[in-house]
């Protein structure tokens, strides 16, 4: 009876093991990448309190390596962008566009923000396309501010 569960045992680990391998041998490689990147949709304020702010814009899918990385530059002033925020993101290379979202955290209460938007793959190189200068104020204590509805809420 001990060697048939072992048996079972053994069989079921090993076909474990051949599924497994067999999935990760479906990856595909990295996409290729597009000539023109665009940003189609944006940047615009999705969110913001008086500490943080999440900005959201969609270019078509850049292609090349799946990991990227949507990047606001931002400051107080619109000649001196010296802050940056940064968030990962992986392309779906089946989507023809690409939504990037980044938040911004440590901001100042009741205080303009100028930024602009970027993309790069997971090396740093940039996709080549970047935003105009925008801009958006924090808001004051308790209060928020919401351009997009939020998944658990109604729109406002």
């Amino acid at each position: 009876m001990n060697r048939r569960i072992l048996n079972m045992l053994l069989a079921t680990t090993a076909g474990s093991l051949l599924i497994c391998n067999a999935a990760f041998s479906q990856i595909p490689p990295p996409a290729k990448k597009t000539a023109h990147v665009a940003i189609l949709q944006g940047p615009a304020l999705e969110f913001a309190r008086d500490d943080l702010a999440i900005v959201r814009w969609t270019t078509n899918n850049p292609g090349g390596s799946d990991d990227h990385f949507g990047v606001v530059h931002y400051g107080t002033n619109p000649k001196e962008l010296s802050q940056t925020a940064k968030s990962h993101v992986r392309l779906n290379q089946a989507h023809p566009e690409t939504m990037f979202r980044v938040r911004l955290d440590g901001l100042s209460p009741r205080t303009t923000y100028y930024y602009t938007v970027t993309s790069t793959e997971s090396n740093g190189k940039s996709d080549g396309a970047e935003s105009p200068i925008s801009h958006f104020s924090t808001t004051g204590s308790g209060e928020r501010v919401e351009t997009y509805p939020q998944p658990d809420q109604p729109a406002r």
